[in-house]
């Protein structure tokens, strides 16, 4: 049975876990797509102090401060989003959406998006996925996502790989325009 996690609002007490599971999450899902040294043994160290520097940030004001949402079960982070609101006509960035390598496909991923869209009715949310990343790019369609466009993401090291912007818009899930 898949038991639907709890959803709750992160902050910095989960810079460790995030960064965990971050790390774990890109070297499962990004094997083949990202060059191996980009996922090498300095890649934890470099989450921990990326989410480390943004949980503890201070935005100014609420509307612009992002949204750290933790999917737990039975007490254990098994996937988290964060959401960035943009200065570019009010759009919200997924900037990150993972599930802990195991359990994706259970419906914890699904539960994060439409907590995060729920969260961001208001507004157009996108994210930026690689395009090498197709079950990610499936499950985004799958989801109602749109392709808006298509661009290179730039990874630590150096690396650029394609990618495409997928994006919700609120008229299409029941939001206001």
């Amino acid at each position: 049975m898949n038991r639907q996690p709890v959803i709750r609002v992160g902050g910095a007490a989960d810079a460790e876990a995030v960064a965990a599971l971050h790390s774990e999450s890109w070297r499962t899902a990004y094997a083949g797509i990202v060059p191996p040294e980009a996922l090498g043994d300095g890649l934890l160290e470099e989450r921990r102090e990326v989410w480390a520097i943004r949980l503890t940030a201070d935005y100014g004001e609420p509307a612009r401060t992002p949204l750290l949402l933790i999917a737990e079960r039975d007490g254990e982070t098994v996937g988290f989003a964060y959401l960035v609101p943009q200065s570019d006509g009010g759009r919200v960035l997924l900037d990150n959406l993972h599930v802990r390598p195991g359990l994706t496909g259970g419906g914890i991923g699904r539960t994060l998006l439409r907590e995060a869209l729920a969260r961001t009715a208001h507004a157009p949310l996108y994210l930026e996925v690689l395009r090498g990343n197709t079950r990610a790019v499936a499950f985004y369609e799958r989801e109602g996502g749109v392709r808006t466009d298509e661009r290179d993401g730039h990874f630590p090291g150096g690396h650029v790989l394609p990618e495409y912007e997928y994006t919700w818009l609120p008229a299409a899930r029941g939001g206001a325009d």
